[in-house]
């Protein structure tokens, strides 16, 4: 697995109680921190998906510095998708294209995405049961196979990523082609 998308706080996240957001933003600031020695021992690369514009200015701080710290690592990228919507992020794409809107094409708004640079995602998995993308890579998980489990996220242990694997392995991907 070379790219993994955490999907940590959507923009519909800020709906929630303020002593809720506050409590995920600390997770946040603290994880960052916590584990950069992780970081630089795996080489894992730390990189953002959503509107950094948007988030308070000590955790946009706290994600820059974590990105910057491991721009260089060729390791495993983890994508810290935090203040992100996939709509949000296709109305961003829209805003930095300023062209000629008949001109548009598929790759000029996959240019202008969060993240041009990491392919589509293969497999999206969602917990708790929910058979939704609740507004998660729109644009990139179109062709994406989704496993549903039933635990919640932080229940997760190292057999459940086993097994959604095992799950995805046994999957014929077709991209709306006919076998």
């Amino acid at each position: 697995m070379r790219y993994l998308t955490l999907y940590a706080f959507s923009t519909e996240n800020w709906k929630r109680a303020a002593d809720e957001v506050g409590f995920i933003m600390g997770l946040v600031k603290q994880y960052l921190r916590d584990e950069m020695d992780f970081y630089r021992q795996n080489g894992i690369r730390i990189r953002h998906a959503g509107d950094a514009a948007r988030l308070p200015p000590d955790i946009a701080a706290e994600i820059a510095s974590a990105a910057a710290d491991t721009r260089d690592f060729d390791g495993m990228q983890v994508i810290l998708a935090l203040n992100y919507g996939g709509r949000d992020e296709l109305v961003r794409a829209v805003r930095k294209l300023q062209v000629n809107i008949e001109a548009v094409t598929e790759a000029d708004i996959a240019a202008c995405l969060d993240n041009p640079d990491v392919p589509d995602p293969d497999l999206i998995i969602r917990s708790a049961g929910e058979y939704r993308m609740s507004n998660f890579l729109l644009w990139e998980g179109a062709y994406a196979e989704l496993y549903v489990s039933p635990k919640l996220w932080p229940d997760w242990q190292s057999d459940d990523l086993d097994e959604a694997i095992k799950h995805y392995q046994g999957r014929e991907r077709r991209y709306g082609g006919i076998v």
